[in-house]
């Protein structure tokens, strides 16, 4: 006799293929009714045999397709009926949204094939998507995830497109993004002044191809906003890029035309080539030092050994990359500090004086993204991700969060982020940008706007970090009394700590737990700047047990962007002559006067690295956030640990005595010590104080977050002498800088706050 029954399944299942998957497995099981996308994911009807129903729904949630992620399912009996056949029927939702948003999936071998082939109606069109591929949350104005509700809805499918919509047999049965060159999105190429240059379409890429050759920077329209592409073995090209985007130093990603040329040039690893490939294809930092191609190395990546590569992730990247044959730059549509440009006249107006062409289209962006960036530590290949944007964006699936408060965090300043908990989910927004510039800060405001517009909620709660001069508490301030709800201030590397405990689920945990955070600047609890801290977290309290030992902030903001001021501060020898080749003689009077009277002090770990840039003479100013800190690392791969040395330990009452660390590295100075060797020392020495704080409290888990633990050595180092003795925690899903900070915000709020306001 046959039976109905109702099957629910949330997490990502929107945009990624599940119900034509659902379709086509039901029906070849013999099975009737329906399925379709609602407020809370896939619901599912199936009527059969009971031993039927039950074999479809376990092969469901266990062979799910290949870009969905399960979160929850369920399944109960529901009232006979009567179907004659299984059919996808359209998206109803009755009540508001609580399911995982669909990222962008970079383009699947089946339609780069398709788009290679000169035979196939799809040959040269760089909008060829399937259920497996494609935009998502680039595309999405509100959910279910249906065209409708995307910016494709502008395109009507062409009868050969609706055919296959509705193919139960075909790859983009129920593709929301399908579409051809008949129905589909238009390119133009226009020059810098708008002007449009008329071409045979199939000859378009070939005339990009023909223009960068000849060493012209063609800003290009893709799927989640504008690039800047240059041929990147011209080193005149590339350094006049550098000049009119106003970016000097930092260095540019580099696209790719195959894994082949890759491999054959750089050489990667199994993790560097998984990660190049899969579904959200990052930008991966990778070793240049055996480089064998004819790359404009020193312009690209001024001063570096590694390079930021990537392979095409969209159907126009494709195209270009697979017409030029070589390495490209594909660096963000901006100029250096802004957000990335997804608009035509905005690009027109903000760029027109970088780019000589430009290739438009007329597909709305709806949410720019950058594009993510992750690195693999040499020695133990830890993955470290430097910037979640572009294919994570904007789910966070590692949650431990069981309250039903409405939580809306606004997270730091540089490296801004938007976190929010409207209902069984964490959304967490793509990496936004330094809120000093005021374009970003408008897409921080308007990424806010549509969160809640998306969710139909306001939050219950509003949580800041508790620097005073945050763009993002200072919004958060005005927000939490326009809509007179609490405002909680989280001290930032509090959060930073939450962000890892949170990740690996380790809150009310029986154990103590170490947390160490190290970064460049944070608003201490005592009114000072924080950056080289030691918490202990047990029972739902979080505790700050210790630091490095307090040194003179000088400048403001300034001290960040200028690693000689650090070195400047923690200079003990008024002796030293190297200090008037980096100061003007007023400029040494100035800060000497100030560092007497000075009262700001910061335990910054960043700083020191700053100072350690400053004294070795790699980085005196930042062209780049961290800059001094990347050409340290930069310096130094592997080592030999029973050759390096110990500056110093900390004290019993957990302070890290900073003078007298800077007096070792110092003294090493002085004796003419090779420069690889004094950052190996010191890095070393960081990880020993680590194991040693560790000991001290005799505590065997850590818990490790801060922009300091992007040093990929100081990673490896740290796993090689915690071995079995000690289980590390780094941050995995998120990235270690200020980015996680929203997210630790929800998790310290959750776990700490929140209890104890119901205690």
């Amino acid at each position: 006799m046959h039976k109905t029954y109702r099957i629910i399944i949330n997490g990502r299942v929107q945009g990624v293929g599940f119900r034509p998957y659902v379709s086509k497995l039901a029906r070849k099981m013999g099975l009737t009714g329906m399925v379709s996308n609602n407020e809370e994911g896939v619901i599912i009807f199936a009527s059969g045999a009971s031993d039927d129903v039950l074999e479809f729904y376990q092969e469901l949630v266990s062979n799910p397709p290949p870009v969905a992620r399960i979160k929850g399912h369920k399944m109960v009996k529901s009232k006979s009926i009567a179907y004659d056949t299984f059919e996808i029927v359209p998206s109803s939702t009755k009540g508001k949204l609580n399911l995982a948003l669909t990222p962008d999936f970079g383009i699947c071998p089946s339609c780069s094939e398709e788009i290679s082939n000169p035979d196939d109606r799809r040959f040269n069109y760089p909008f060829t998507t399937c259920v497996n591929c494609g935009p998502r949350w680039s595309l999405t104005n509100t959910f279910p995830f249906e065209r409708a509700h995307t910016s494709m809805s502008a395109f009507s499918m062409c009868p050969a497109c609706q055919y296959e919509y509705e193919d139960q047999q075909d790859r983009r049965f129920h593709s929301q993004t399908n579409s051809c060159p008949n129905c589909g999105v238009q390119l133009e190429l226009t020059d810098d002044e708008g002007t449009l240059i008329h071409l045979d379409p199939n000859l378009l890429f070939r005339e990009l191809s023909d223009l960068i050759l000849k060493g012209k920077i063609i800003a290009i329209k893709n799927t989640g906003g504008y690039l800047l592409c240059c041929d990147a073995a011209n080193p005149e090209v590339v350094q006049r890029l550098r000049r009119l985007k106003r970016r000097p130093n930092k260095p540019f990603a580099i696209l790719y035309p195959s894994m082949d040329l890759i491999r054959k040039e750089i050489g990667l690893d199994h993790e560097e080539i998984t990660a190049l490939t899969s579904s959200e294809r990052p930008i991966v930092i990778v070793s240049s030092k055996d480089f064998k191609g004819e790359l404009a190395l020193d312009e690209l990546a001024p001063g570096l050994s590694q390079l930021g590569v990537m392979l095409p992730y969209s159907g126009i990247l494709e195209l270009l990359a697979r017409e030029f044959g070589r390495p490209l730059v594909a660096t963000s549509g901006n100029i250096h500090g802004s957000p990335i440009i997804s608009d035509k006249d905005k690009a027109l107006e903000l760029i027109s004086d970088v780019a000589d062409y430009f290739l438009h289209h007329n597909l709305s962006i709806l949410n720019a993204q950058d594009d993510s960036v992750i690195k693999f530590s040499f020695r133990n290949r830890q993955r470290v991700l430097f910037r979640r944007s572009r294919g994570f964006a904007p789910n966070y699936f590692d949650d431990v969060l069981s309250n039903k408060t409405k939580i809306l965090a606004l997270g730091g300043h540089l490296k801004s982020t938007i976190a929010f908990t409207p209902n069984d989910y964490v959304y967490l927004s793509q990496y936004l940008g330094n809120l000093d510039h005021y374009e970003v800060y408008a897409r921080f405001v308007d990424t806010l706007a549509k969160f809640m517009r998306i969710f139909k909620e306001s939050p219950d709660c509003i949580l800041v970090d508790k620097h005073p001069a945050y763009l993002s508490t200072q919004y958060g301030e005005e927000l939490a009394i326009k809509k007179k709800v609490p405002l909680y201030k989280i001290q930032h590397h509090r959060a930073h700590f939450a962000s890892v405990l949170g990740e690996h689920n380790l809150f009310g945990h029986d154990a103590d737990i170490l947390g160490v955070v190290w970064d460049g600047t944070g608003y201490g609890d005592d009114g000072q700047i924080w950056g080289g801290e030691f918490f202990s977290y047990q029972g739902g309290e979080m505790k700050r047990t210790g630091h490095f030992e307090y040194f003179d902030w000088l400048a403001g903001d300034k001290m960040s962007k200028e690693p000689r001021l650090s070195l400047f501060s923690l200079n003990n020898d008024a002796k030293a002559t190297f200090l008037n080749d980096k100061f003007s003689a007023q400029e040494l009077a100035i800060y000497t006067s100030i560092k007497i009277s000075n009262k700001l002090q910061t335990s910054s770990v960043g700083r020191v690295f700053d100072a350690l840039a400053s004294l070795l003479d790699f980085c005196d100013m930042n062209s780049y956030e961290g800059e001094g800190a990347i050409l340290l690392e930069n310096a130094v791969q592997d080592y030999n640990p029973a050759l390096l040395k110990i500056y110093i330990r900390p004290g019993d009452d957990g302070m890290i005595p900073t003078k007298l660390l800077w007096k070792g590295i110092y003294k090493d100075f002085l004796d003419g010590l090779d420069k690889e060797e004094i950052i190996l020392n010191f890095l070393f020495t960081l990880a020993n104080v680590v194991i040693a704080m560790a000991e001290l409290r005799g505590t065997q888990k850590i818990a490790l977050s801060g922009g300091v633990f992007q040093n990929t050595v100081l990673v490896d180092m740290l796993r090689e002498l915690a071995q079995n003795k000690f289980e590390l925690f780094f941050n995995r899903n998120l990235a270690p800088n200020d980015e996680n900070i929203s997210i630790g915000q929800l998790m310290y709020y959750t776990h700490c706050i929140d209890q104890q306001i119901k205690e």
